[in-house]
């Protein structure tokens, strides 16, 4: 590494040599409560929830909850939008750059709970938000058509809707940039970024197979804007991707350099290790969003969990066990999903890997 490490990278790097596991828990702890709408909007009490679950499933680690809806609001807030207007709103013309950021009042509340997290021992608090491409994907009515024309070399100026997307991930970027500050401000001491729509779904195999082009423009260029931004902070970047990857796409997401990063249970993770820094440690990825179902029993969770962990043994990656992405609680299959959690924290199990 080119800088020195940080505290959070060694706190992470340690857990990881001790056989770490956890969950991306939050939802779950947060939808117990009788009154979730309130939390959503009380930092007090949504900290609160951050930290218990962190002790519920016994990590140093608070994860906020993963809802990445908030950059979208904050985006459209800006642009002057009628908040009830906003949920299915998709541009037809490019925005413009943004000329001012105020948070809205979840993320407001958000970045209180982080100050709440911050001042309790023992815990390491974390920011969260969406990737700058995945944000584009919820604001255009087909993002997939665009970004295939852009891989085929078009530019916005011979397709309009190719300057739409472009657009939405200069002025997203900023939203991101702006919501980053603030959560630093308010005491992260990482970040979890999130770019789940970065995936062979959206881009084009065939061309991707050609040249990685469009997917540097589109993915990467406004990534290292961020990390940029994390490096001239001293944060460290979690990045997370639960997306059907390409191995080039994952070798491109290796060079930002995460702290941590984590990959969907598609990916065989003690192949992708290879093409990722020592210094990032590896985190996931059992298939937990398949935890609501019987047909996933907590035996075939606990011999998935020793595999991964034998497997990341055998090739010296550092690796924490958890989840592929965050674990929803499903009403009615409440008690299915938290057996299955319990199943691969159990210390036990732990001891006998």
């Amino acid at each position: 590494m080119d800088s020195p490490m940080t505290p959070t990278r060694r706190i992470l790097l340690d857990l990881a040599a001790e056989g770490h596991r956890a969950p991306i828990g939050t939802h779950l702890v947060l939808h117990e409560k009788p009154d979730v709408p309130g939390i959503l909007v009380d930092g007090g009490r949504l900290g609160e929830v951050i930290a218990e679950t962190a002790a519920r499933f016994h990590t140093p680690l608070a994860v906020p909850l993963m809802d990445l809806t908030l950059e979208k609001d904050a985006l459209l807030q800006a642009l002057g939008m009628d908040p009830a207007g906003m949920e299915g709103y998709h541009f037809d013309v490019p925005p413009g750059p943004l000329q001012s950021f105020a948070p809205t009042t979840r993320m407001t509340a958000a970045c209180d709970a982080i100050r709440h997290v911050a001042a309790q021992p023992g815990l390491l608090p974390m920011g969260m938000g969406i990737g700058p491409f995945s944000l584009m994907t919820k604001m255009v009515a087909d993002p997939i058509t665009p970004v295939f024309l852009a891989g085929t070399g078009a530019t916005g100026d011979e397709e309009p809707e190719i300057a739409i997307i472009e657009a939405a991930i200069r002025t997203g970027t900023d939203v991101i940039l702006a919501y980053l500050d603030a959560q630093i401000d308010a005491g992260a001491r990482a970040f979890i970024l999130c770019e789940p729509a970065a995936n062979s779904v959206y881009f084009s195999p065939n061309q991707l197979d050609e040249s990685y082009e469009v997917f540097d423009r589109l993915v990467m260029e406004p990534l290292r804007r961020i990390k940029a931004r994390m490096a001239e902070r001293h944060m460290e970047l979690i990045f997370h991707d639960c997306g059907e990857l390409t191995a080039g796409m994952i070798e491109r997401f290796a060079t930002l350099d995460a702290a941590m990063i984590s990959f969907g249970s598609s990916r065989c993770l003690w192949e992708d290790a290879a093409l990722l820094p020592h210094e990032t440690v590896v985190y996931g990825n059992l298939p937990t969003k398949k935890f609501y179902s019987a047909q996933l029993t907590v035996g075939e969770v606990q011999a998935l969990s020793s595999r991964l962990c034998k497997k990341m043994r055998e090739v010296g990656h550092p690796f924490i066990l958890g989840s592929e992405c965050d674990i929803l609680s499903v009403p009615g299959s409440e008690r299915e999903i938290l057996s299955k959690v319990e199943s691969f924290l159990n210390p036990e199990l732990m001891a006998s890997n």
